[in-house]
């Protein structure tokens, strides 16, 4: 593949609802530009984009793809990315490179969650879009519908460019508004021919108009008074307008095609060519290590070399690559870089243009094209390239936190070591994923965005890495402590021959008011009664004991324990016999100092559009929430703000979407312990009753 300069070189995310049919779209271009010879099929895995064993078996993509097509003299570098939320943090990663965004929506499905996210996603980002409604060949499309929903969602900015042309009920060509001219297709490469707009489409092609023309007269003065004054715009300030428009995002063009016939592909990457804008037209900056000042990359070739990785791919069958977008410089094949973050340096053997699974070698990449490096060894994703005689790094983008967890252990003994690597280049892959060792319930989780992630993580453990997991409910981190004081006894003797084991305490056992705090140790020792020596073993008895309470086997926290008297044995008396004494003493003191259960409280944030207030706030109540207040939030939208048990939150993410359509967003953290309600208290203790059995 030849070396593009950024002029012509356009950085560009497919976005969507799961299902709507992008990848279908992306294979349809690759198609009518020459890039494959027949077109793939998501159904049959033969796809470009979903290239992946899971992908393939599961029929959608679940990781952002890379299919840079040529058209013209420009190459689109197009990230195919997946349209189901458990795999947002993929979207998000593609959007800190992309440029600009096409939102696919189906014209039978209409718009749908997944493309209202993907609006959001955009304006945060100030992204330039384009919205292409496909499967214009299906009997049940409504592209009027479509228009018509989303002028009522977004206002003004949105300016359908297209009329679709129908005759004997078939999707035949489309008028184009901004040159009020039919086009009909002639072959199934979607090339089409110039002819009349028929009569029929007249109206809604006026209306359309209409509404493009008021959008341009909105962006100057200059063409509001034209307007105003019933002057028809020149073709050149009308070009000129919208390219500056759809380029700043004041303007949303409506396209319309049919991915699975090709057609429309070629008014798709013609309108990307022309209305999004290049990397030079773009701004990024970073930070020089070497002045301590701003860089401003900007993707200018001028300049040294930075690059940032967006994304990493780990697979055992195609090796290790990290995806980059060079942000200022030239890279070259064989030139030595500087890992900003890591402090180490590479140097690079082969450079790569992926297309899908397929590696093109390519000899450089210019300031804002896309590339892959083989083999980096140190480098991760988030990390920032450059040289190490001007180190830059730039800021990592920001990638959803996982909130879902779930508790996993191997199937097959001997496994832990082979589960424990192979998950680590599964979250090299994927931020998103992340393990938690929780020492104190002897468990590990497995935390994703939601249930379906964290399903495929498991069959790509059994796919590419031959191991097997089982994913199973998490024991809620729940914490025992006592609510009064007393004073115990605990006495250790053991005579067996010989040198015997003789050990003596009294203790006060008390809440200590720390919660943070499994214990306090205090001794108040009068006339040497335990020597001390033997002190420190009393506390390691403590110490011990802590780890798991009498009541349910959950650690003990906020107890203070004291030592204030005892006895010994001059020749019996030993550490061992101390520290066996005060473990008695901790566990008929516990008992006997009114010992309860504690759950661990969140705090949460729920947002949500207004509609579904009322649904949320009645299932938090069920759940045992309290709900501390409300923020009213940008587009129509509440944030709950919630107190709730740990215990509520599994499974919490299904719940939501259910609930709210797939709107909902929350998030939450760890907030403090608060004592069990009586009827939780018993159910847990007897389900430990139950393990322990």
């Amino acid at each position: 593949m030849q070396t593009y300069k950024y002029e012509n070189i356009r950085n560009v995310a497919i976005l969507g609802h799961g299902s709507c049919g992008k990848t279908t779209l992306v294979e349809a271009m690759a198609y009518t530009t020459g890039v494959i010879d027949r077109m793939g099929r998501v159904e049959d895995g033969t796809t470009i984009s979903d290239y992946d064993k899971e992908e393939a078996k599961r029929g959608f993509s679940v990781s952002t793809s890379l299919v840079p097509i040529i058209w013209k003299d420009t190459k689109i570098n197009f990230l195919d990315t997946p349209g189901y939320f458990d795999f947002i943090g993929e979207v998000e990663e593609a959007l800190s490179v992309a440029d600009g965004a096409v939102i696919v929506v189906s014209a039978k499905a209409g718009v749908e969650v997944g493309t209202l996210k993907a609006w959001d996603m955009c304006e945060r980002m100030k992204l330039p879009r384009i919205f292409f409604i496909t499967d214009m060949d299906d009997d049940n499309a409504s592209y009027r519908e479509v228009v018509e929903n989303l002028k009522e969602r977004f206002g003004n900015r949105i300016a359908p460019f297209h009329t679709p042309i129908r005759e004997n009920e078939t999707f035949v060509g489309f008028v184009n508004v901004v040159k009020m001219a039919g086009r009909k297709f002639t072959n199934k490469l979607g090339e089409y021919t110039d002819g009349n707009i028929p009569e029929y489409c007249m109206d809604y092609t006026n209306q359309y108009r209409n509404h493009l023309i008021e959008a341009v007269a909105e962006t100057s003065e200059e063409l509001m008074e034209k307007y105003f004054a019933g002057e028809e715009f020149t073709e050149v300030e009308l070009e000129t307008a919208i390219r500056s428009n759809v380029a700043g995002g004041d303007m949303v063009p409506i396209l319309c095609g049919s991915g699975i016939q090709g057609r429309g592909c070629h008014a798709l990457l013609q309108a990307i060519d022309k209305y999004f804008p290049s990397p030079n037209k773009c701004v990024i900056t970073g930070m020089s290590h070497k002045t301590e000042t701003t860089f401003m990359a900007d993707y200018d070739a001028n300049k040294d070399f930075s690059a940032k990785v967006f994304k990493t791919i780990a697979d055992p069958f195609i090796g290790k690559f990290s995806l980059i977008k060079v942000c200022s410089g030239v890279l070259k094949s064989d030139d030595v870089i500087y890992n900003t973050n890591k402090g180490t340096e590479e140097k690079l053997s082969r450079l790569y243009v992926l297309r899908g699974k397929e590696q093109i070698e390519v000899k450089e990449l210019y300031a804002g094209d896309i590339g892959a490096i083989g083999k980096l060894n140190s480098a991760q994703t988030g990390d920032t390239l450059s040289t190490k005689a001007n180190p830059i790094e730039f800021t990592k983008a920001r990638i959803s936190v996982p909130y879902t967890y779930v508790r996993y252990n191997a199937v097959n003994k001997g496994d832990d070591d082979k589960i424990s690597q192979a998950l680590a280049k599964i979250m090299e892959e994927d931020l998103t994923i992340k393990t938690v060792n929780d020492t104190d319930n002897r468990q590990t989780l497995l935390y994703g965005i939601g249930d379906q992630q964290l399903e495929i993580v498991k069959s790509k453990l059994s796919g590419r890495y031959k191991v097997e997991i089982n994913l199973s409910k998490p024991k809620v981190p729940y914490r025992e402590t006592i609510r009064k004081s007393v004073q115990v006894q605990g006495r250790h003797k053991k005579q067996s021959g010989g040198a015997g084991q003789f050990g003596d305490v009294i203790m006060i056992f008390e809440p200590s008011g720390d919660l943070e705090k499994p214990y306090v140790f205090e001794e108040r020792i009068v006339g040497g009664s335990v020597p001390r020596n033997f002190h420190p073993a009393v506390e390691k008895g403590i110490a011990e004991s802590v780890l798991k309470g009498p009541l349910a086997g959950y650690p003990v926290v906020g107890v203070k324990a004291v030592l204030i008297d005892g006895s010994y044995h001059p020749v019996d008396s030993n550490e061992m016999a101390f520290k066996l004494a005060a473990i008695k003493a901790f566990k008929e003191g516990i008992m006997e100092a009114t010992p309860i259960l504690l759950e661990p409280i969140a705090s949460l944030k729920v947002v949500i559009p207004d509609a579904y207030t009322g649904d949320i706030m009645g299932d938090l109540s069920k759940k045992r929430g309290r709900v501390l207040g409300m923020n009213p939030v940008p587009n129509g939208k509440q944030e709950i703000i919630a107190d709730i048990p740990v215990s509520s939150l599994y499974g919490y993410s299904t719940d939501l979407r259910s609930m709210t359509g797939g709107f909902g967003d929350y998030s939450y953290t760890f907030d403090r312990y608060e004592p069990a309600p009586s009827d939780v208290q018993a159910h847990v203790i007897e389900e430990a009753a139950k393990e322990e059995a």
